[in-house]
C-alpha cells in the first residue's frame, strides 16, 4: 500500500512539472487566450453530441478544430440532442465560415478576427467600386467608401456585377471541395480550408455514392495557408498571383498553345506567358512568409485603397542598419496564436516587427550575432535576411525612390480596352447575386503584354515617392448603350495605376532604362533619341502606336512629350499619384543625356551621384552636350 502511494505521488510530481514546464515555455499564450472560446471547448459537451452517432471515427482534424475538443456544432450547427437525421440536421450549415453566417460560427470564438474581416477590403471592395463608379461618372471623388453588397443596377454597378464582383470574402463557397484556382470568396474558407489527399478521396466517394458512404477524413480548418488560397482573386486585375509566379496574360485560345514550352493553361483556360519570377517565389516562399495576418485580415479599420492597408516595406526585411524588432513576450495574441500553432522555438530571440505599425512577423529572428531570417512556412526551410545593399543608399537622388521601382522586372500592361453593354445577351450572369440574367457589359481589350513598369509619384506631405505605374484603364466606355442608345454618350479614359508587380529580382534596371526610356517616363514606347547637331541637344520622340483620336496621344502613353498636362485632365486611379511633371521629366532626361557617353558606372556619374548634379553642371567639359 506504501508503495502504491509513493507511485502516485510520483506521477502526480512528475505531471505538476510538466504542467510547469509547459507554461513557462508558453506564458504569454496562455495570458492571452484568445484561440479557444469557453462555450466551445467543454469536452464533456463535445463527447454528449449526437453527431458522433452516425460521424463516428472520423480524422484529418486540426488539432484546434477537432470535435473531441469543441465538438461539431460549434462550426455546423443543428440540433445536438437528436439521434433522428432529419431532426439532427435541422439548421445546420453544411459549409461553415461564409461571412452571412460566421458570427454563429467561427466568429463565436474568433470575434475579433471576423470584425477585422468584415471591414477590410476584401470584403467591401471598396476601391474597385470607388474608381469604377468615378470613371462611370457617378461620384466626383476616387476616396469615397462602399461596400460591393449594397450596389444597385446603376451603369457602374452593372458594370461591377458583370465583371468585377467575383472576388470578395462575402461571395459564398456553397460546394464541398477544396479551395483551387476558379475559387472566389467564400469567407473564412478562402484562407483556413485545406483538403488531404485522404480528405479528397473521400470526398469523391461520397459524391458518387449518392452521398450514402460518409467521409472518414474531414478537411481540416487552419491556418497553413498556401498560395492557391490566394490565387483565384489576386489573378485578375493587377495579377499579382501570376506576376509572383511568372506567368504574363496573353489574348491567345488554350488550343493555340498545346504542347508549346514557354505557356501555361490557368484552370479558367486562360493563357500565360512564362516570365522571368519573383525571386522569393524561386526561393520557395509563400504570399503568407510576408504579408501575414495582420494585413491579410487587416486591422479593422477601413480603407479607400489596397495600398493604404499594406503596411509591410521591402526595408523590413532588408534593412539599412538593423531591422526593427520586440521580443517574444511583447506578441500581440493574435501573433502569439500563430507562433503557437506553427511550432516556433525561437522565444529567446529577437523578433523582426513592421516598423510602420509595429505588427511582428512571427516567422523571423535575429540572432545573437545580429544575423536576421525568416523561417519559410511552406517548408520550414531558413532563409538569412540580407541587409540593404550599399547601393540602395549611397546618394540622396535616389532616397525617394521605392524599391519595387529598381528591383521590379517586368510588370502586365493592358491597352485598348472597349466596354459596351449588349442588352440581348440571353445568357448573362450577375456575379454578386450569383444567377443567370439577361443583358451585360462585355469588355474589348486589344493587347497584353509586360514590360519594365513605367515610374510616376506619390505625392506625399513630407516627401514624394517615386513607384512603379501601368496603364490600368486606357479605355472606351459606351454608357448610352446602357440605356440603348449606343454612341450617345461615349467617355474616353487615360489612367495609369500604381502598381506593385512582384516580380521582384536581385539585379535592378540599368540607368538609361529610368532615364531615357519613353515608356518609363509615361510617353509610351516608341523611340527616344538624343539628336546632337551644331552642338546642341535635343531629345526627339517617335512614338510605336499611332495617337488615339480622343487625345491625340499614343495609344499606350499616360504623357504628352514634354508638355503640360491639363490640370483639369485626371490621369490616375489615384487622388495622390500622378506621373511627373514636365520639370521633373526634363531632369530625368538630362540625366539620360549624360548616359549617352557616360557608362552607368563610371567616374563621371558616380561623381553625380556623390556631389549631385548642379554642382557637375557647373564643372562640364567642353565636350558635354546638354539638352537645350
Amino acid at each position: 500500500m506504501r508503495n502504491k502511494t509513493f507511485s502516485v505521488w510520483i506521477i502526480i510530481v512528475a505531471a505538476i512539472l510538466f504542467a510547469l514546464l509547459f507554461l513557462i515555455r508558453n506564458k504569454t499564450f496562455f495570458n492571452n487566450p484568445v484561440y479557444i472560446n469557453a462555450e466551445y471547448s467543454n469536452i464533456e459537451l463535445a463527447s454528449k453530441e449526437s453527431c458522433l452517432q452516425c460521424h463516428n471515427n472520423t480524422k484529418g482534424y486540426s488539432n484546434y478544430h477537432n470535435p473531441d475538443l469543441i465538438g461539431c456544432a460549434s462550426c455546423h450547427l443543428g440540433n445536438t440532442k437528436s439521434l433522428l437525421k432529419d431532426v439532427a440536421h435541422k439548421g445546420m450549415i453544411l459549409v461553415p465560415g461564409n461571412l452571412s453566417d460566421a458570427k454563429d460560427t467561427c466568429g463565436k470564438c474568433h470575434a475579433s478576427e471576423l470584425h477585422k474581416i468584415e471591414n477590410s477590403l476584401m470584403t467591401t471592395n471598396s476601391g474597385i467600386v470607388a474608381v469604377d463608379k468615378f470613371v462611370f461618372g457617378e461620384a466626383d471623388s476616387l476616396n469615397y467608401h462602399y461596400h460591393i453588397k449594397d450596389i444597385q443596377y446603376t451603369a457602374a454597378d452593372k458594370h461591377l456585377r458583370d465583371l468585377c464582383a467575383n472576388c470578395h470574402l462575402g461571395a459564398e463557397k456553397t460546394s464541398y471541395g477544396e479551395i483551387n484556382q476558379l475559387s472566389r470568396g467564400g469567407g473564412c474558407n478562402a484562407c483556413h480550408l485545406n483538403y488531404s489527399s485522404e480528405a479528397k478521396n473521400d470526398l469523391k466517394r461520397y459524391l458518387v455514392s449518392n452521398k450514402t458512404e460518409l467521409p472518414k477524413f474531414h478537411p481540416s480548418t487552419d491556418i497553413f495557408v498556401n498560395d492557391t488560397h490566394c490565387f483565384g482573386c489576386h489573378s485578375r486585375s493587377s495579377r499579382i498571383s501570376t506576376n509572383y509566379m511568372g506567368l504574363q496574360e496573353t489574348l491567345l485560345d488554350a488550343e493555340e498553345v498545346v504542347n508549346m514550352e514557354n505557356y501555361a493553361v490557368l484552370e479558367d483556360q486562360r493563357v500565360y506567358k512564362h516570365q522571368e519570377e519573383d525571386l522569393h517565389h524561386a526561393k520557395g516562399l509563400l504570399c503568407i512568409d510576408c504579408h501575414s495576418s495582420h494585413e491579410v485580415m487587416g486591422n479593422g479599420i477601413k480603407y479607400a485603397h489596397e495600398e493604404e492597408a499594406v503596411t509591410l516595406q521591402c526595408s523590413d526585411c532588408h534593412f539599412k542598419e538593423k531591422p526593427n524588432t520586440i521580443p517574444y513576450d511583447s506578441l500581440d495574441r493574435e501573433s502569439m496564436l500563430v507562433f503557437f500553432h506553427r511550432d516556433y522555438e525561437h522565444t529567446d530571440k529577437q523578433i523582426i516587427a513592421v516598423e510602420k505599425d509595429g505588427h511582428p512577423l512571427v516567422n523571423t529572428f535575429v540572432d545573437s550575432t545580429g544575423n536576421a531570417f525568416l523561417i519559410g512556412k511552406k517548408d520550414g526551410e531558413l532563409h538569412e535576411l540580407k541587409p540593404q545593399s550599399s547601393v540602395c543608399s549611397r546618394d540622396h537622388a535616389h532616397k525617394d525612390v521605392s524599391c519595387s521601382a529598381c528591383h521590379s522586372s517586368w510588370t502586365s500592361r493592358c491597352i485598348g480596352c472597349h466596354n459596351q453593354y449588349d442588352g440581348q445577351e440571353p445568357n448573362a450572369y450577375d456575379l454578386l447575386d450569383k444567377k443567370y440574367v439577361k443583358g451585360e457589359w462585355k469588355e474589348y481589350v486589344a493587347e497584353f503584354s509586360s514590360s519594365q513598369p513605367a515610374l510616376g509619384v506619390r505625392v506625399h506631405e513630407d516627401k514624394n515617392i517615386i513607384e512603379p505605374a501601368i496603364p490600368g484603364m486606357i479605355l472606351t466606355i459606351d454608357k448610352g448603350s446602357y440605356i440603348g442608345n449606343p454612341e450617345s454618350d461615349v467617355s474616353f479614359h487615360r489612367l495609369y495605376a500604381p502598381n506593385s508587380p512582384h516580380t521582384t529580382t536581385k539585379a535592378v534596371r540599368d540607368c538609361k532604362s529610368c532615364h531615357s526610356n519613353p515608356a518609363t517616363l509615361g510617353y509610351g514606347n516608341g523611340a527616344l533619341v538624343y539628336d546632337i547637331n551644331n552642338k546642341k541637344g535635343k531629345w526627339i520622340f517617335t512614338p510605336e502606336y499611332a495617337l488615339n483620336p480622343n487625345d491625340n496621344l499614343p495609344e499606350d502613353a499616360w504623357i504628352p512629350f514634354l508638355k503640360n498636362v491639363d490640370k483639369n485632365v485626371v490621369n490616375s486611379t489615384r487622388a495622390d499619384f500622378r506621373p511627373f511633371n514636365v520639370e521633373e521629366q526634363k531632369r530625368l532626361l538630362r540625366v539620360g543625356a549624360c548616359l549617352e557617353c557616360h557608362a552607368d558606372n563610371s567616374k563621371e556619374m558616380r561623381q553625380t551621384l556623390k556631389l549631385g548634379m548642379k554642382l557637375t553642371l557647373e564643372n562640364l567639359s567642353d565636350s558635354c552636350v546638354l539638352p537645350d
